[in-house]
C-alpha cells in the first residue's frame, strides 16, 4: 500500500471503498490495551488505531478490531478454561482481526515482544498458525484484494 497516499483511511479506501471507519482511539486507550495484554502493539497497528479505532468490511467484519476488542478477545482467549483443552496456549499471539469464519489474524509474540510485523492466521478448526503477510499493510492489501484466503 505504498505511493503518495498518507493516511490509513486513504490507503484502505483505495483498496476497498465500502469499508467503514470510526474515530481514532486515544493514546490512553491504546496504552491500556498494551498494559492489559502485556505487550507493546506494533507501530503500524498503533498508527491505524489512532486514526480509526477499528476498520470494518462488509457485514461489519472486523478487518482490524477496535482497541477494546483487541484487549477483550486476547484476554478471553488466554483465560477460557475450555480453550486450554482444545488449543495450544495463545500467549504467543496478539489477535487483531477475524476472517468471519472463526479464524483470526494475529501478530506473534516472542519473549514478551512482537519481534516483527509479520501477520499469522490462526485456524480455529485445527489450531494451526501460519504466516500470511509481512505487515499490517500487506495483510490488508492481500485480504481486501482476495489474494489472502483462510
Amino acid at each position: 500500500m505504498g505511493g503518495p497516499l498518507r493516511s490509513w483511511w486513504e490507503r484502505i479506501k483505495a483498496l476497498e471503498p465500502r469499508v467503514t471507519f470510526r474515530g481514532g482511539a486515544t493514546a490512553t486507550q491504546i496504552e491500556a490495551v498494551e498494559r492489559a495484554v502485556g505487550v507493546a502493539l506494533p507501530p503500524e497497528l498503533r498508527e491505524l488505531l489512532a486514526e480509526s479505532d477499528g476498520v470494518f468490511g462488509e457485514y461489519d467484519l472486523g478487518l482490524v478490531w477496535p482497541a477494546v476488542r483487541i484487549e477483550r478477545d486476547n484476554l478471553r482467549f488466554r483465560a477460557l478454561p475450555a480453550f486450554r483443552g482444545l488449543y495450544m496456549p495463545f500467549d504467543s499471539l496478539l489477535f487483531f482481526a477475524d476472517a468471519g469464519n472463526g479464524d483470526q489474524f494475529a501478530f506473534r509474540i516472542l519473549e514478551g515482544k512482537i519481534p516483527d510485523s509479520d501477520v499469522y492466521a490462526w485456524d480455529h478448526e485445527d489450531d494451526s498458525r501460519r504466516w500470511v503477510a509481512r505487515s499490517l499493510a500487506d495483510y490488508l492489501e492481500r485480504w481486501l484484494s482476495g489474494q489472502l484466503k483462510v
